[in-house]
């Protein structure tokens, strides 16, 4: 079974019930969740030996918060505990042309005062076969990118196959340096990247030409990636595939979804999905980066592994909080055609 090492920061989520805004909320749905960790627990259910890597504090919170990931089957072995609190972030659902809002409380978090050498990342990359990241980790603190960059380095030496979700975060970036000075240095080290229609643009001035992600009435026209596709594998020559998700936002509740996959010569493109009755779209590009991996690892086939890729975080729309929780029987089934929604008897 192939082995899937995530590095990250997890937080408690505090959503408000159904579609009601912060202002009359009078109570709040705790869950937990976090771009890489929501990666292992995809892969997880998958049927994949996925193992989470963070620090936590050392209280009742953080123990909840890891027994939770272990119950969907996700490794915790190599966390590590210091530091004041685990971070937080309120989430407010939208509707129709009301957007979603979040509030993060994640200042001083265990992980934004990680160092470098607290991890051991020959041990936790012993045995595996990929390493995951994402640009929200480099973003949270200077000594959190310091140990990214060092988790990299590891994973290189060690010929562990390296993938990044680029994940532009502008309201994280406030340590003193901006994406575009630290990214470059950890894409680098990276077999495969992934991004939305903005990421590469924030982060590298890379980006397609007459689209504009605000205006899009839901309608995407795929192969003008792979212009950025080509440009980022320019830019690294290190990376073999880059992946791309689309979402065409027609409002809060009605979005398009699909994406593409470009290994240098071929781009693939994945059906577009109408998800016209959106239950939860946090962690949908985490989802879709859990069934990318889980499709590149399974087959030797991109059509088909961006095919499951898109299926899988189309499912996630429809289940509430950051975790997908999909087997891939499920996703088989939306991938045959199956998206009737009939009960299951």
């Amino acid at each position: 079974m192939p082995r899937v090492i995530t590095f990250g920061e997890i937080m408690l989520r505090l959503s408000t019930p159904g579609y009601l805004r912060f202002s009359q909320a009078r109570q709040l749905d705790a869950t937990f969740g976090g771009g890489e960790a929501n990666v292992a627990v995809s892969l997880a259910n998958f049927g994949i030996d996925a193992e989470f890597v963070t620090r936590v504090p050392d209280n009742d919170i953080a123990r909840s918060c890891l027994r939770d990931l272990r119950s969907y089957g996700v490794g915790t072995s190599h966390c590590i505990t210091g530091g004041e609190r685990l971070g937080i972030y309120f989430l407010e659902t939208g509707a129709v042309a009301r957007p979603s809002k979040v509030v993060y409380d994640r200042a001083h978090s265990s992980i934004s005062t990680i160092q470098p050498g607290m991890i051991d990342w020959h041990e936790v990359f012993k045995g595996a076969d990929w390493f995951h990241w994402t640009g929200i980790t480099p973003a949270i603190s200077e000594s959190a990118a310091q140990v990214c960059l060092e988790a990299v380095k590891a994973a290189n030496s060690m010929g562990v196959f390296v993938s990044c979700d680029l994940n532009y975060r502008k309201n994280l970036w406030k340590w003193g340096k901006t994406a575009a000075e630290v990214m470059p240095a950890l894409v680098e080290g990276c077999d495969l990247i992934l991004g939305n229609e903005e990421d590469a643009e924030k982060e590298f001035g890379i980006k397609p030409e007459g689209f504009d992600a605000e205006h899009s009435d839901g309608s995407i026209d795929q192969t003008r990636f792979e212009s950025v596709c080509r440009q980022l594998m320019e830019r690294f020559p290190r990376c073999r595939k880059v992946a791309i998700t689309l979402r065409g936002s027609i409002n809060a509740n009605h979005n398009t979804w699909g994406g593409v996959i470009f290994d240098g010569e071929t781009l693939r493109e994945s059906r577009r999905y109408d998800i016209t009755h959106i239950v939860d779209r946090v962690g949908g590009g985490d989802s879709f980066m859990g069934g990318l991996i889980f499709g590149l690892l399974t087959w030797s086939d991109d059509q088909k592994a961006i095919d499951f890729a898109a299926a899988a975080s189309c499912l996630k729309h429809t289940i509430f909080g950051d975790y997908n929780q999909v087997s891939v029987k499920e996703v088989e089934s939306l991938m045959s055609g199956n998206a009737s929604g009939r009960v299951a008897r």
